[in-house]
């Protein structure tokens, strides 16, 4: 099945109806869960953590040590993101982010999963070969570069510390968090360089 297929919004619709019409669910509710974490959480929050801790050492060595309380002291907490850990990357290790049982994601810092983190095939090939996951989902990891692939459960939450792009050293931590897109926080991308 492709995201095109309509079979799976078809049945999430008529389920949706049928739960609305027997008074289990109310429409309004699941909107306006589904529009926070599109909308008000989504990645920014994940954006805004990793760009306080390229700019502030301090809070970068806290985020790595209690990646939990330092995501929490900027206010980004809740269900799924009751035990974080922050992984950073660097030059010899590129971390990536799977949950191999179903699709554990850190929704306060990253919103709602994508498609593909959700995906069997993802879940399945990352574990047993992520350099070529990584390389047809864009991004080529140098040889000499050891990959670490880590494994959510609900337990634990993993959220990827980009390296910080080069030529950024005069830019404002609001500038910064728009070089941090979701899928580098999952370690499947890097921080953009600015244009």
């Amino acid at each position: 099945m492709t995201d095109d297929d309509p079979g799976p919004a078809l049945r999430t619709a008529a389920l949706e109806e049928l739960l609305v019409e027997r008074g289990l669910v109310d429409p309004a509710v699941v909107d306006g869960f589904v529009r926070t974490y599109e909308r008000d959480v989504g990645p920014r929050g994940g954006a805004t953590v990793v760009a306080r801790a390229w700019t502030d050492p301090r809070f970068r060595e806290w985020l790595l040590r209690d990646g939990t309380a330092a995501i929490a002291s900027l206010g980004f907490t809740g269900p799924q993101g009751e035990h974080m850990v922050v992984l950073e990357q660097t030059e010899q290790v590129h971390h990536v982010v799977v949950c191999t049982l179903c699709s554990c994601y850190p929704w306060p810092v990253l919103g709602l999963p994508p498609s593909w983190y959700k995906d069997p095939a993802y879940r399945a090939r990352v574990v047993r070969e992520p350099r070529t996951v990584l390389a047809e989902m864009g991004l080529d990891v140098p040889p000499e570069r050891r990959i670490e692939v880590w494994d959510s459960s609900a337990e634990v939450r993993y959220l990827v510390l980009p390296r910080r792009p080069a030529g950024t050293d005069g830019l404002t931590a609001e500038q910064l968090a728009g070089l941090v897109g979701r899928d580098a926080m999952v370690g499947v991308a890097e921080a953009v360089a600015p244009s």
